[in-house]
């Protein structure tokens, strides 16, 4: 077996070369003494190499091939051969691999001690070896060592288990509490937790079939989707979820709603929990909210500078009404968390009604809505105005009495947030007088809407330039400031980091709208159309597609995520029939 070595120490090989100088590499040993690590990371936290021009080094000392995982498209099975714990210990994963030899690319290829204990893991393949970022390994571990295999397994265990007839009834199932841990549910639903905190996945679906259970899971907004033949566990499935959210496991005919909180890979994850009677069962959505990395600041957000401060400015003041508005997933949640957050201060008093509370704020009097009780939004934001609050925070704008009151609350003195789910950021102050609410009420009250989405953003490892379509050229000329030409538009091609999906990850897309004198007086005659009229010739105001634009201007985005915002797809169609017919 070959053993590559380094002739010299790699500190001293560096000076050597003039890679970096001694006073670094003596900075680099001291850090090391105190953080135990090894020296190649040192030297990079210090900024005195990179870890490219590090693993480049390595790679020629050693006389060995450096690998760029993101245009390499990896084999699971091969990757397989080396279990994942020894993996992640040795920082090394198996690139290719046939009956004689396997390429291990590995984040530091000197490290002896690593490569005798992955002989024998391997054996009787040869080991060549090869340098691979970090960073690189560590995501092809997420995405390589998914549970898709070990949820199938024990689902397969469960229904032997449990298969003594062909009428058994899983949903009858009980656990006892002295090896509940060790029933293979919990094991099986453990799985898809880990798996779905793994994939970075925000919801879970479980929908059982007529023979088939799907298991689907959202990532960056996308479902995907794991099939499995054992449909009867699904009842067993639901049965433990229930009695982990608290919920009436003897309900089978009516939705229900609860929420539990689990430890997943050292993170605490709260899940809200949704049941619902389909055809052969039960179906479970289950949304994935990660409380280990507390709740996001506005900085966080990812709002564009401009309109951050301008947002802050609105929050700052006294008193009025704050919408922001957006379908359900666009991150609202998220930026009203991150401005109560900030206002989170001893010297206010901050009451908010929810359905539900999604993180626990201190300091903050956080209400729970229940419908069954009527502790519905409008009776608590009543109550609300009734405790001397300075902000009050309302988790959606459901009905006109629920509007009315807010809109009142915000005239007498209180600064009032809340959400509408709607397209834009026009569209909600009329939204609010077609339910009704006086227009002279919605003028004096509101001051500012800030509408938004969340699209996906194009991996960093796979961006190739992109030529827009005909149809899109037309719509998009309308938009952009610039010609066309002068724009270099990018889309993903697919690589190993993004799972060959070509976008990895999500970013904020917003539009502020503050209304000003003739705005308000459009609104206080009921006059919409002049309304949206004065809106759009606002200096400030710039639409969601235009502000998606600039993402895909700076190549963070591609023109399909664009043209996913167009308000009428139907002018697109019309832009595409005059291309066809010209």
């Amino acid at each position: 077996m070959i053993r590559p070595k380094l002739k010299k120490r790699l500190g001293d090989l560096l000076v050597d070369e003039r890679i970096i100088t001694e006073a670094q590499l003596m900075a680099a040993l001291s850090a090391q003494k105190q953080t135990g690590r090894k020296l190649g990371a040192a030297l990079i936290e210090s900024g005195a190499i990179t870890e490219q021009q590090l693993l480049t080094f390595l790679a020629q000392q050693l006389n060995v091939p450096f690998v760029d995982l993101s245009q390499k498209r990896l084999d699971p099975n091969v990757v397989k051969l080396l279990p994942e714990v020894q993996a992640r210990r040795y920082r090394a994963i198996v690139v290719e691999a046939d009956d004689a030899s396997a390429m291990v690319g590995m984040s530091d290829p000197a490290d002896l001690s690593a490569l005798d204990a992955l002989y024998p893991l391997l054996a009787p393949r040869e080991i060549q070896l090869a340098a691979i970022r970090e960073s690189q390994l560590l995501e092809a571990f997420d995405g390589m060592y998914r549970r898709t295999a070990d949820i199938e397994s024990f689902a397969s265990q469960l229904e032997e288990e449990y298969d003594t007839s062909a009428d058994f009834e899983l949903g009858a199932l009980t656990f006892d509490d002295g090896d509940e841990e060790e029933a293979t549910v919990a094991k099986l639903l453990n799985t898809i937790f880990e798996d779905a905190v793994q994939a970075r996945a925000s919801d879970i679906h479980i929908e059982p079939d007529e023979r088939k259970l799907r298991i689907r899971m959202r990532v960056d907004g996308v479902l995907q989707e794991n099939i499995l033949n054992e449909s009867r566990i699904a009842s067993a499935l639901v049965l433990r979820l229930k009695l982990m959210s608290g919920l009436d496991i003897s309900e089978k005919r009516l939705p229900q709603d609860g929420r539990c909180n689990i430890k997943v890979r050292n993170k605490s994850i709260d899940v809200r929990l949704s049941t619902m009677p389909i055809q052969y069962g039960e179906s479970v959505v289950m949304r994935l909210l990660d409380q280990s990395g507390g709740v996001l600041t506005l900085d966080q957000t990812g709002m564009p500078t401009e309109i951050l401060e301008r947002f802050r400015n609105v929050i700052r003041r006294p008193h009025g009404m704050v919408l922001v508005t957006g379908p359900t997933g666009s991150g609202k949640t998220t930026s009203l968390y991150g401005a109560l957050s900030e206002m989170n201060q001893s010297s206010k008093k901050i009451i908010t009604c929810e359905d539900p509370v999604e993180y626990r704020l201190p300091r903050i009097n956080q209400v729970q809505i229940n419908a069954k009780i009527d502790l519905t939004f409008s009776s608590v934001l009543r109550t609300a105005l009734r405790q001397d609050p300075d902000i009050i925070m309302v988790g959606e704008m459901r009905d006109q009495e629920t509007v009315e009151i807010g809109l009142r609350g915000a005239l007498t003195g209180h600064l009032v947030l809340s959400t509408l789910h709607t397209n834009d950021a026009i569209s909600s102050a009329i939204r609010l007088i077609d339910m009704n609410a006086p227009g002279y009420l919605v003028a004096s009250s509101l001051r500012a809407i800030i509408a938004q989405r969340l699209i996906r953003k194009l991996c960093v490892n796979c961006q190739i330039p992109y030529q827009p379509e005909p149809h899109e050229k037309i719509w998009l000329t309308g938009l952009a400031k610039e010609k066309l030409a002068d724009i270099e538009f990018k889309q993903g091609k697919g690589c190993q980091s993004c799972n060959y999906i070509g976008y990895k990850g999500r970013i904020g897309v917003f539009e502020l709208l503050e209304l000003d004198e003739a705005m308000m007086n459009a609104l206080k005659r009921d006059d919409t159309e002049a309304f949206a009229m004065h809106a759009k010739a606002s200096p400030y105001y710039k639409p969601l597609a235009a502000a998606a634009l600039d993402y895909a201007r700076q190549g963070q985005t591609s023109v399909e995520e664009v043209l996913k915002l167009v308000e009428n797809m139907a002018d697109l169609d019309k832009a595409a029939a005059q291309v066809e017919s010209a």
